[in-house]
């Protein structure tokens, strides 16, 4: 997937490396339990955008309601 045909998600995309893990996970805080990895930055990125776009197929077919992006978060 390159730049030009990701799908164009407005929820907030938290990346970082696990040492656990061995590679880079990236969650989706508005949508619970989304989350990908990848060995790569670009990778994990890309990971989570199709696992995005699965989460929100799957929350629409069980008729689950859908949060409204908010952009950047706010942590204490």
């Amino acid at each position: 997937m390159s730049k030009f045909d990701m799908p164009n998600h407005k929820y907030e995309i938290i990346i970082y490396w696990s040492n656990p893990d061995n590679a880079f996970i990236a969650e989706v805080p508005e949508l619970p339990g989304c989350m990908a990895g990848g060995s790569s930055y670009k990778e994990a990125l890309e990971n989570a955008e199709t696992i995005i776009t699965g989460w929100l197929n799957t929350a629409k077919e069980l008729g689950r309601p859908i949060p409204q992006p908010k952009g950047k978060l706010m942590y204490a």
